[in-house]
């Protein structure tokens, strides 16, 4: 059946979720469903004032649930806050329904996922997020509890999430094109100081906050990172030259961008500068790019560092004022 995980917030299966019996025994106001099918239409017949959420979702590593931790927080904080109760249910109420559970749970007492874990677990012995819903619940507790669209982490997971998509659809969905990432020379509204350019004809092709960064051998292109081990954000990371750990400068792993026309309806291809041609690198969504480190990176979008120059607006700027100043004195 199902178990009162804390008051008001019950954890179970498909079968309780239907059984409309004990749904009125206890009070039930709120249903969330987290499957690959929604509620049967007769459970809203007998319960008329019964509010759903449903969340279409299977029970594999590679299912994306973590950009449904806030709006599922909402639904089910705001069910309690109004002195309702809510069920959160999946098929046999083991993964699924036990990872949005133990997120809310994280959230509302600011816990560490084991901890969180140990709470759910003590009220219904037998959940077990699977290890990809356990690696998004420990990258949810990284980023404060919320998402974090500038994590290095979140982006690279979102990329999978999205390679494995181009891998069925042979293009990007619509729903994933928020992914690419305005073109940097275009950018006119707070434009960022420190870029990189093509060296052939000077065209910005990528700000700091484009790249992604990597370790030498690294073999997976997201994983849980430690609080203690991460960096406040990826700029400092990459202009912070004495730092713990050594990031691989052999290849610049970025963000699709804008200005990379074919990467939207090809699974591979040639990275070319938009304004002379040249090619800066290559990209693939589904097999990925080896770099000459040892790493292997999947989806990868990557530029050569020998075809770029590094630049730093501010210091051009402040640099040409002081040449400046010391012209007129003459």
């Amino acid at each position: 059946m199902a178990q009162e995980i804390e008051p008001g917030l019950f954890l179970g299966n498909l079968t309780t979720a239907t059984n409309i019996d004990w749904l009125k025994k206890n009070g039930i106001t709120h249903i969330l469903t987290v499957d690959s099918c929604p509620l049967p239409r007769k459970i809203q017949e007998h319960l008329p004032h019964l509010i759903t959420k449903y969340i279409q979702a299977t029970d594999i590593p590679r299912e994306d649930l973590l950009t449904h931790f806030e709006d599922s927080y909402e639904f089910i904080d705001r069910a309690i806050e109004s002195h309702g109760r809510v069920l959160v249910h999946c098929y046999f109420g083991v993964s699924r329904s036990a990872t949005l559970v133990i997120a809310y749970i994280m959230k509302k007492r600011e816990l560490s996922y084991a901890d969180a874990f140990q709470v759910v677990k003590s009220k219904r012995c037998f959940v077990g997020p699977n290890p990809g819903f356990v690696a998004q619940l420990q990258l949810y507790m990284d980023m404060g509890w919320g998402v974090d669209s500038t994590n290095v982490q979140f982006k690279m997971y979102r990329l999978q999430i999205a390679a494995d998509k181009v891998r069925k659809a042979r293009i990007l969905p619509q729903n994933c094109v928020d992914l690419v990432k305005s073109d940097p020379a275009l950018t006119t509204v707070r434009p960022e100081p420190t870029v990189y350019r093509c060296k052939k004809c000077r065209r910005i092709v990528a700000s700091v906050s484009n790249i992604l960064p990597h370790l030498p051998g690294e073999r997976q292109i997201w994983r849980h990172i430690s609080a203690k081990k991460d960096f406040e954000s990826c700029d400092k990371l990459l202009q912070k030259r004495e730092t713990q750990v050594a990031f691989c400068d052999k290849i610049y792993f970025v963000e699709p961008l804008a200005w990379m026309p074919d990467i939207t309806h090809a699974v591979e291809g040639k990275l070319n500068c938009p304004k002379c041609n040249t090619k800066l690198g290559s990209f693939s969504w589904i097999a990925g790019i080896q770099c000459p480190c040892g790493s292997k990176i999947a989806p990868a979008f990557y530029l050569v560092p020998s075809k770029l120059d590094w630049s730093n607006v501010v210091q051009n700027v402040q640099v040409t004022r002081v040449q400046e100043r010391s012209y007129s004195t003459c």
